[in-house]
């Protein structure tokens, strides 16, 4: 049987840790089932800092600097924004600057739900793509984790990846669909990735052909011929993600497909509202019935 996504992610980080003499730095690793058991049980190789919000960062940098190319984790990717300093003014300027790389393989794991709340419910991943020297990228499958990975090991560059809870358990390896007589171009990002079959279903009752493609690699984003084929064809695209559809990574993309194809390019994701705790305050990745009326809309105009 395949591996899950979390089982992969494991088995990388114990060879590494082993055969590599790499170290896994972050707070609560060997607690609460082993970061969703992504992390081996064992001492050899990992860094337990204590309770700090803060620190964490300037330990896997200087880590990076020192040749132990350390996998920094995040439990919450809105513990980005306190550990931003390091890794963007750092680790994603150091090579340029001062001609030394320090390569750091950060896990920052995306959350939604009721218990998320309105701090930890979101992926952090926009607001760092507008930095340069930082490479951000979003496997939901175990062979695009492999090769995000491989990736990483070959070059001496930071990479912030973009994790979520959603994909741990996974095993399915997606692939681009294109169908002959599809009226809109998707684009899918993160978890919302998970409701492409969903999606099929529906909208297959409905009449309704789609193009589906699962996108992974956001900074930089790599440009694929078939993306702009299918855009020209349909003429409507629209490209979904696990995060505020505002300033994000997601109008980006679309407005640089936009520019490249004869097709208006949308964009979608979470609302500008901070989510709650309750279930009337959700505010999350839009399920399939959601991204099927944003679709009903946009062919309507």
């Amino acid at each position: 049987m395949e591996k899950t996504v979390a089982e992969t992610i494991k088995e990388l980080t114990k060879y590494h840790i082993n055969k590599r003499n790499g170290k896994v730095i972050g707070q609560c690793l060997t607690a609460v089932g082993w970061v969703q058991n992504t992390v081996p049980p064992q001492k050899k190789g990992i860094i337990e800092l204590p309770m700090t919000d803060l620190a964490g960062a300037g330990f896997a940098v200087g880590a990076a600097i020192a040749g132990a190319r350390p996998i920094f984790i995040l439990r919450f990717q809105s513990f980005l924004w306190l550990n931003a300093s390091p890794l963007v003014n750092h680790a994603a300027k150091c090579k340029d600057i001062f001609q030394y790389p320090a390569p750091v393989f950060i896990r920052a794991i995306g959350s939604e739900g009721p218990s998320s709340g309105p701090v930890h419910t979101n992926c952090y991943h926009s607001p760092f793509a507008h930095m340069p020297g930082l490479p951000i990228c979003a496997p939901m499958t175990p062979k695009e984790y492999k090769s995000i990975w491989k990736i990483f090991i070959k070059n001496d560059d930071p990479l912030l990846v973009s994790e979520h809870r959603r994909s741990y358990k996974e095993r399915i390896e997606f692939k681009d669909q294109i169908a002959k007589k599809a009226k809109v171009s998707l684009f899918l990002i993160s978890a919302c990735r998970f409701e492409q079959e969903k999606l099929k279903k529906i909208a297959n009752k409905e009449g309704l052909q789609l193009d589906v493609f699962n996108v992974y690699w956001l900074k930089p984003f790599k440009f694929k011929k078939a993306y702009i084929t299918s855009l020209n064809k349909t003429k409507l695209g629209l490209v979904i993600d696990s995060t505020y559809e505002i300033c994000s990574i997601s109008e980006h993309i679309a407005k640089t497909l936009m520019l490249n194809s004869n097709a208006k390019v949308h964009n979608f994701g979470m609302k500008d509202v901070s989510p709650g705790c309750t279930k009337t305050k959700l505010n999350g990745t839009p399920d399939a019935k959601q991204i099927l009326d944003k679709i009903k809309k946009l062919l309507k105009k």
